[in-house]
């Protein structure tokens, strides 16, 4: 009789009830898994909960999707103790959250070689709070006038806080009065000072778990519900191939295997603009038409992790990245080649493949059914009457459920070209 092991799968969560209710629902959908290595698997989750730890406790926990970390020191320190002492499988390090403070990102990308624009990072116009500062900067703090600053960067520019997070704190420059009336409303915060890209033609936005990219045509200006525009073939094979490339080099370089991206492009050239995010956005009336898709990847990437004993690397090791980076033999194209090997190595992309091939073909129909079926309508509905006010529920019903909708009829569409 084979032997059957049951894997828990830890969400750490903050205010979301969607994706995970989503997550949950479909991981017990799977069944009873039958890799080729053989032996019996089935994926259980639940809920993780805030509370006092020794750290000699052993974690049951063998994989941990965390959402909240990034802003909640306990929760982060539990994670790192499960990670160094438990083997716990995290799909961000919390090692390398500080870099997911955007400073770090666009540091490490310029040396790889990608057209971040150019950037400054400006002192703080009021630090925080700390009796020390006051010395220090009578001392060591240089003046600098900030118009100097700017104008190589051209107007309009953008300035945004050095650790992101959820649009805080961004504004578009156009001219001096806007610079110094921003850098005055910054505050406390660190800001970054970014040229723009003029004129862009489009504003690229992917989802990364694991292996799997989704690039999606995005449109910041329109409110939440319509960012994501339904568009399959807004960019070239090759722009394509680079927004890809982009983000899971950007994953595997920091060893974040759940991120999103954002990248601008013109005249056939990637800009990216913001590529660290402890949290990105995977609610059903954000991504809508995407949703599927996002809870497929989730699903298979954490399945596999745990499966196949995929062991963690939590700390970025620079050496294979510059030394790509440094070659001057190798021109843009080149790198991005090589930079995709050693991403496709660190997520075992081949081997994912053929996992997924083997183990969880099921997966596909499964979503598909369950995204026909009254457990999602009560679910997007549900969704709906806690994002909305009620005189827009049967708006906001129409217009998701038509999406997804789309989605269905694409997705049947696929499938029977594939059959």
């Amino acid at each position: 009789m084979a032997t059957r092991t049951d894997h828990l799968v830890g969400l750490l969560l903050g205010a979301e009830e969607d994706w995970p209710t989503a997550f949950e629902a479909l991981a017990r959908r799977l069944g009873v898994l039958k890799p080729p290595g053989g032996g019996e698997h089935t994926i259980t989750t639940e809920r993780l909960t805030i509370e006092p730890f020794n750290l000699r406790d052993k974690a049951r926990q063998e994989l941990v999707i965390d959402r909240l970390a990034h802003w909640y020191y306990h929760p982060r320190e539990w994670l790192k103790k499960v990670a160094l002492m438990d083997d716990v499988y995290l799909l961000n390090s919390p090692f390398t959250f500080q870099s997911m403070e955007k400073h770090s990102a666009y540091c490490a990308l310029i040396r790889l070689g990608m057209h971040v624009p150019e950037t400054v990072l400006v002192p703080y116009k009021h630090p925080v709070d700390n009796a020390r500062w006051a010395y220090t900067s009578s001392r060591y703090n240089q003046s600098f006038d900030l118009d100097e600053v700017a104008e190589p960067l051209g107007y309009p520019l953008y300035m945004k806080p050095f650790d992101g997070g959820g649009w805080r704190g961004v504004s578009q420059v156009k001219d001096r009065a806007d610079l110094h009336r921003s850098y005055d409303d910054s505050g406390e915060m660190l800001m970054h000072l970014q040229a723009s890209v003029p004129d862009y033609e489009h504003f690229a936005r992917s989802l990364t778990i694991g292996p799997e990219t989704m690039v999606m045509k995005f449109r910041p200006d329109e409110p939440m519900h319509e960012r994501y525009a339904v568009a399959h073939d807004f960019l070239s094979p090759e722009v394509g191939r680079e927004t890809r490339t982009i983000s899971q080099t950007v994953n595997a370089f920091f060893r974040w295997e759940f991120n999103s991206c954002e990248m601008l492009v013109k005249d056939g050239m990637v800009y990216p603009i913001d590529y660290a995010n402890a949290c990105p956005d995977v609610a059903v009336t954000s991504l809508h038409y995407y949703f599927p898709w996002a809870m497929k990847a989730l699903l298979r990437w954490s399945t596999f992790c745990v499966v196949t004993g995929r062991v963690a690397k939590t700390q970025v090791d620079t050496g294979p990245w510059f030394e790509i980076a440094d070659d001057e033999a190798l021109d843009y194209q080149a790198k991005l080649e090589a930079y995709q090997a050693l991403a496709d190595d660190h997520f075992e992309t081949e081997r994912y493949a053929e996992f997924c091939d083997s183990t969880l073909p099921h997966v596909d129909d499964m979503v598909l059914e369950w995204i026909e079926g009254p457990d999602f309508r009560s679910l997007l509905q549900s969704t709906i009457q806690q994002t909305y006010p009620p005189h827009e529920w049967e708006r906001f019903e129409g217009h998701f459920g038509g999406l997804l909708g789309m989605w269905v009829s694409d997705e049947r569409r696929i499938r029977g070209a594939d059959a």
